[in-house]
């Protein structure tokens, strides 16, 4: 017989178990009504992994006596889905409430987030559908309009501390698992229980008496950072590192730079990041930021990585210790509404060009002389959107 891991054997049965989520689970909360007036609800759970989503998804079937069914989005297809309607069917018939839990719906394309429509809307099923990325982007506006989306937070340190530490409590005392160990743990969890436990698990097996620190540091080796170049922590982290050096915060702003290094991110997309900022948010209050971050992209393009290290973190540190404005920046988003309201306003007849007699002789350059900060009595933007202003 399999082992089961100790992730799983430890996965909380009821929502006082549950530990972390307290947004979600207090007296008043939407979790914490549902289950007590037994009236589940479709549901996304968007949250990071080893947060709870399957775990709250399996106590909310089991407190409002639903079936569970559970389907992954990576591995299931269009007759695994119809097989389950079709179940849902006749439980229907029998009075019993079905909940489908899929695991990882944003995986799913639009046509089969589609096929989930009516049986949500009739109430055939119940649908929970779990992601780690964002459902605004990956699930289907219909879908979403009916169903809440909660957001679940990944687990502090004191969440994992405690979830471990339960998990000691409850394999007896065959082995001591140190104070020091349990904050590694935590430390090196990146707020996943699952990986957490793993850990664990690993250490417990290693450990010949006593799990230490190290035992831990041995077992869980160096942890990767949860970090997709492609889904919301790289958006997160960039939208980060802007705006803390838009707030002069260097210290943050080096710690972010540092995440997205460590991550294995794109370095020319971080010199790229801070060529725009350079314009967007510096402006005309550091003129030779922009140089100082162009300088930076082709240092970037010409001496890899890791070299170009010195190269980020230099040009990082001086963008969020320099002088911010944003009137570049504002006086273009003003002028592209202005183009966009008038986009054929025909230019003053006194600041066209005039090659030939004919047209001097209608007043083309009349009243314009070619000198530097000459003032034009008539002025210089046509007259409908000069009155506009």
């Amino acid at each position: 017989m399999e082992r089961v891991p100790l992730a799983e054997r430890m996965r909380p049965t009821t929502l006082d178990e549950v530990i972390g989520q307290t947004h979600l689970l207090g007296d008043k909360e939407i979790l914490r009504s549902i289950v007590k007036n037994k009236e589940p609800v479709s549901l996304i759970l968007w949250g990071p992994p080893g947060s709870g989503k399957t775990t709250l998804a399996r106590i909310i079937a089991h407190e409002v006596e639903a079936e569970f069914v559970e389907l992954s989005a990576v591995t299931s297809g269009k007759k695994d889905v119809e097989r389950v309607i079709e179940h849902a069917r006749q439980n229907w018939n029998l009075q019993l409430r079905t909940i489908l839990f899929v695991d990882e719906i944003h995986r799913f394309n639009k046509a089969q987030q589609d096929a989930f429509l009516p049986h949500v809307e009739s109430g055939l099923i119940t649908l929970i559908g779990a992601t780690t990325e964002n459902p605004s982007f990956e699930v289907i506006t219909p879908l979403l309009s009916r169903t809440r989306v909660l957001l679940l937070e990944p687990h502090s340190k004191a969440d994992i501390m405690a979830i471990v530490t339960h998990a000691v409590a409850e394999l007896g005392k065959q082995k001591t698992v140190t104070d020091e160990a349990i904050d590694y743990l935590a430390e090196l969890s990146g707020g996943d229980a699952r990986v957490a436990l793993g850990n664990l698990e690993l250490a417990l097996n290693i450990g010949k008496r006593k799990v230490t620190a190290d035992v831990v540091k041995t077992a869980a080796q160096k942890r990767v950072p949860g970090y997709d170049k492609k889904g919301d922590m790289h958006y997160n982290i960039i939208s980060a590192f802007i705006k803390s050096m838009r707030g002069s915060d260097v210290e943050a702003t080096l710690y972010y730079l540092s995440r997205m290094i460590d991550a294995g991110e794109d370095p020319k997309f971080i010199a790229r990041r801070m060529v725009i900022f350079a314009s967007e948010d510096i402006g005309l209050a550091g003129n030779g930021a922009l140089g100082l971050a162009l300088s930076a992209f082709q240092a970037v393009e010409r001496l890899g990585m890791p070299e170009s290290n010195y190269v980020l973190y230099h040009v990082a540190t001086a963008l969020a210790r320099s002088q911010k404005s944003r009137e570049t920046t504002d006086l273009m988003h003003r002028s592209k509404d202005l183009s966009a309201r008038f986009p054929d306003s025909p230019v003053p007849i006194h600041l066209r060009n005039a090659p030939t007699k004919l047209m001097k002789d209608l007043g083309y350059t009349e009243g314009y002389e070619w000198k530097a900060n000459f003032k034009h009595t008539k002025g210089f933007l046509p007259e409908d959107v000069a009155d506009s202003l």
